[in-house]
């Protein structure tokens, strides 16, 4: 597992690295998938550097349910409210890639029916 404080995530919250960043706070940001996997493919990223879900401990009890509202209401700015995927991944055999916890808003462009597993990608 990398040292989750060099992870691509913290150098983009430090703005070392670009991104797409739709929504930022002081607790998290959301960014544009740069490899979509679903018409809308956001991230929803703690700042705090949190490696996997079960490195999350009852002191973050707070900032994880900060980072579900911040989701659902970026599915509701984005349209896709109705019908919206929430991943997260948790640990390389789960497909965890970049160890900085974070969540996946994965749905259909907003004026298209339905959403299920065969519309994602991989």
């Amino acid at each position: 597992m990398s040292d989750v404080t060099e992870s691509i995530f913290s150098r983009i919250i430090q703005r070392e690295l670009p991104a797409d960043i739709l929504y930022e706070d002081d607790v998290c940001i959301v960014i544009n998938d740069i490899a979509p996997q679903a018409p809308v493919h956001m991230l929803v990223v703690p700042k705090k550097p949190i490696p996997r879900l079960v490195d999350a401990d009852t002191d973050d009890q707070i900032l994880l349910g900060h980072l579900m509202l911040v989701a659902g209401d970026m599915a509701r700015k984005f349209g896709v409210d109705e019908a919206f995927r929430l991943v997260v991944n948790n640990g390389a055999d789960a497909g965890q890639t970049f160890f900085h916890l974070h969540l996946h808003v994965l749905a259909k462009a907003k004026d298209t029916a339905g959403f299920s597993e065969s519309d994602i990608t991989n």
